[in-house]
């Protein structure tokens, strides 16, 4: 089989020469989010005014006899054109 050459034929083992090639592959990564909505509450006074009224006795005012106070200081001085006090 081999005429030409003298001797047994040494038979080494087969060099490897690999070539590395990559390619990309898509892993979904998922993130959850929560959104949370609080409500804060807040206490803001409101106040409500209810109205009420009394009748209390006064003083009794005795008048001078000239009417309204005009110019005299009768019932009520200054207000018809008397003494004023403001």
């Amino acid at each position: 089989m081999f005429g030409c050459c003298v001797g047994t034929p040494v038979c080494c083992p087969p060099t490897y020469c690999v070539q590395d090639f990559y390619t990309t592959r898509t892993i979904p990564v998922i993130h959850p989010v929560v959104n949370v909505n609080r409500v804060n509450v807040v206490n803001v006074p409101q106040h409500f005014v209810r109205p009420m009224s009394t009748t209390v006795a006064g003083q009794n005012l005795v008048g001078t006899g000239m009417g309204t106070g005009a110019g005299t200081g009768g019932f009520f001085p200054g207000l018809f054109g008397g003494t004023r006090l403001f």
